[in-house]
């Protein structure tokens, strides 16, 4: 990896003819001669006539029933900055999801701002920083620079792009310091907005500003919904890469398993939406376990839980357990079957109108049941859930929202989400599983060290739910048919 120029501070907070050398960099400084030659003979490569990226009329109306909803205020929505990994390196970037929801934009240090017209309407603007400067040396002494990490757009073909007037970053901080009237920010994601504005805004309208973006993603438009679905098509194709790999993962161990997901990721979308969890033998019985670093061993189950984000940044959340030999042994079908059994009555009970707990409620009365006819807890049924006992084997909540993130509408509130109703256009997980732990005492050693889940992404529709990734086999008896297809 080069070093020899980039310099220590970011580029927004270098002075404008002068550039921190890196401390043991091999070159002393710039010349004259160098500077000047650098400054010259390069071509204009502005691009025109640009077409707005696929979401901007979408997100353009997200904009309006956000102006509509803080009528008056100053709104200010932040990507985000880059985070140290160490040293001088940084965490790949990934924009704040409440900025991308509401201009298509994933650049680091953007910010959109919607300055009120009056007691109604906003005006949109998106502050971008913008290409680099080539009278100073910035585009190649800068650690930010566009010989450094590529070329960004000009703040006119952003506009082009975005459909939002576009102007510098760098001056932004400054005009929100000296700016009056009522502001909401969303925190946590740039601490100089946020020193700007500290004598601006309460927690309290923040975190009301935070929970409408929330909620405001519960229900997904049309470019949202073919988004998901695209990111489970891939998913779907990267759990096939997997199947056809697991012996090369048994002569290896379960990392072989995420770097072939990973790879699909890559190349179809954006990333991984979260970290992948190739949990094989007893490992599935922890619930994110994303060391994958353990043996892939041929008679235990593999649990697969991975999704692809697109370049949108929407997420596929799918799970399969996967006998690693093509077979399940017969305590595995029946565990399996059972959460099978659990899976189906979650997907049926998700409909418009259903209260979004019915799935997770016809999910776990499915296993309370099994639990309680193979001897394990001690009926009736409505006991078992009542106080909760199935919960030492099936641990977490049968499903959630999903979106851009993989948890979406977290900050929603309680009864607008658990407690809410199911609307058409929302998308969530149907998960239930089993998990009996390599130590738990209380169950037939048999059990021990199995863990299965099944998990699908929901779309409510009008007269009932899609399953977005039903391209991927479910029962028993078509996955072991699925796997020994793709084996060969």
């Amino acid at each position: 990896m080069a070093d020899e120029l980039t310099p220590e501070t970011p580029e927004e907070e270098q002075p404008k003819k002068t550039h921190k050398q890196r401390k043991n960099g091999l070159y002393p400084g710039v010349s004259d001669e160098l500077a000047e030659s650098m400054r010259t003979g390069w071509a204009d490569t502005e691009l025109h006539g640009l077409e707005p990226i696929a979401q901007a009329a979408h997100t353009a109306a997200r904009r309006a029933a956000l102006s509509a909803r803080f009528p008056g205020e100053r709104l200010v929505v932040p990507a985000g900055r880059l985070k140290t990994r160490s040293n001088d390196t940084e965490y790949p970037f990934r924009a704040s999801t409440e900025y991308a929801y509401l201009t298509g934009d994933q650049t680091e240090n953007g910010v959109l701002v919607l300055e009120p017209t009056g007691e109604t309407g906003h005006t949109a603007t998106i502050y971008l920083l913008p290409r680099s400067n080539r009278e100073n040396g910035e585009f190649w002494l800068s650690g930010q620079g566009e010989l450094w990490v590529g070329r960004r757009h000009s703040l006119t073909e952003a506009e082009q792009l975005l459909g939002i007037p576009a102007k510098d970053v760098r001056e932004l901080a400054e005009a929100l310091t000296e700016a009056e009237g009522p502001v909401r920010n969303v925190r946590g994601h740039d601490s100089v907005i946020e020193s700007a504005l500290t004598d601006k805004v309460t927690k309290e309208r923040d975190e009301e500003l935070r929970v409408y973006l929330s909620e405001a993603r519960a229900v997904k438009d049309d470019f949202e919904i073919g988004e998901l679905q695209k990111a489970v098509d891939s998913t779907v194709r990267g759990f096939e890469d997997v199947v056809k790999v697991l012996d090369k993962a048994e002569a290896t161990s379960e990392r072989y398993i995420e770097g072939t997901f990973f790879l699909r990721a890559r190349v179809e979308g954006n990333d991984v939406g979260y970290g992948s969890i190739c949990a094989a033998g007893p490992h599935a019985c922890t619930l994110h376990w994303v060391r994958n670093d353990g043996d892939v061993r041929s008679g235990d189950l593999l649990l697969l839980d991975a999704g692809v984000e697109t370049h949108s940044l929407y997420t596929a959340d799918v799970t399969r357990t996967l006998p690693i030999n093509g077979t399940y042994t017969d305590i595995q079908r029946k565990i399996y079957d059972a959460v099978y059994e659990s899976q189906e009555a979650g997907i049926a009970a998700v409909k418009p109108g259903a209260k979004f707990r019915d799935f997770h409620d016809a999910s776990q009365h499915v296993l309370a049941e099994k639990l309680v006819e193979w001897g394990l807890l001690e009926g009736p049924v409505e006991r078992v859930l009542e106080l909760g006992l199935q919960r030492r084997w099936t641990l977490h909540g049968t499903g959630h929202m999903l979106g851009m993130d993989v948890h979406d509408c977290a900050a929603a509130r309680t009864e607008a989400y658990v407690d809410g109703t199911l609307e058409p256009g929302m998308c969530l997980t149907v998960e239930p599983g089993l998990y009996f732990q390599a130590d738990d005492l209380t169950v037939p050693e048999e059990y021990r060290g199995i863990g299965v889940r099944i998990e699908d992404d929901i779309l409510v529709t009008e007269d009932g739910n899609r399953n977005l990734s039903a391209g991927l086999p479910r029962t028993s008896d078509e996955v072991e048919a699925w796997m020994a297809r793709l084996k060969g």
